[in-house]
């Protein structure tokens, strides 16, 4: 299982790589690997506003289906077409090309106060 050190993640296995204040989002490999096979990808609205928290996208597997929640507030700017036509993306490469959406983010501090890769690796231990 791999947890990249340049992300920040979330409780919810999210994880952000910020570059300026556009915020990339997708799920861990974790998550990934407790879904087991992704087959649906429902994507955000470009435009939307979210609060951090806020449930933003789903991903079904074979298992379930789950909300992806927004790690921190921002504006939705673009999703991931990829996914949508090729949802095991996100099982495959979920630090890549599985990314899910990216967000104009209100406050880029508050990506600093999400767990760095050693906290995240702790939480899931």
């Amino acid at each position: 299982m791999s947890t990249p050190a340049d992300l920040r993640y979330a409780t919810s296995h999210e994880w952000v790589r910020l570059d300026g204040d556009i915020a990339t989002v997708g799920i861990s490999d974790h998550a990934q690997e407790e879904l087991t096979d992704v087959v649906f990808v429902e994507l955000p609205a470009v435009g939307r506003a979210v609060d951090a928290g806020d449930p933003t996208a789903v991903v079904e597997s074979v298992k379930a289906a789950s909300d992806i929640y927004a790690p921190v507030g921002g504006e939705i700017v673009e999703v991931n077409p990829e996914v949508e036509a090729d949802p095991s993306l996100v099982n495959t490469d979920p630090y890549g090309k599985g990314w899910i959406f990216k967000l104009k983010v209100k406050d880029t501090a508050h990506v600093s106060k999400l767990m760095d890769a050693a906290a995240y690796e702790a939480q899931i231990g």
